[in-house]
């Protein structure tokens, strides 16, 4: 299964309310990934979950901030 095929099999599967914030958190740790994806291939470090835990945190506590409200309806506004 794609990721794609994955992502709106699931989207499916959230209740309608929280669609929007179930897609924003999709994107959001699609995109932590590959940040720290890229961090690994050019800088020569090691992959670290705690390190991409505290990544999505921060950047989802901005996202939030910056207007992504379905974000924090999911619960995660100010996670630390």
């Amino acid at each position: 299964m794609s990721f794609v095929d994955w992502w709106k099999r699931s989207w499916k599967e959230v209740p309608k309310q929280h669609r929007k914030g179930f897609n924003s958190l999709v994107i959001l740790g699609a995109w932590i990934l590959w940040k720290l994806r890229n961090y690994c291939m050019f800088d020569e470090s090691a992959p670290n979950v705690q390190t991409a835990l505290q990544a999505f945190k921060d950047e989802a506590n901005l996202w939030i901030v910056g207007g992504a409200k379905a974000l924090g309806v999911l619960g995660l506004g100010r996670v630390t």
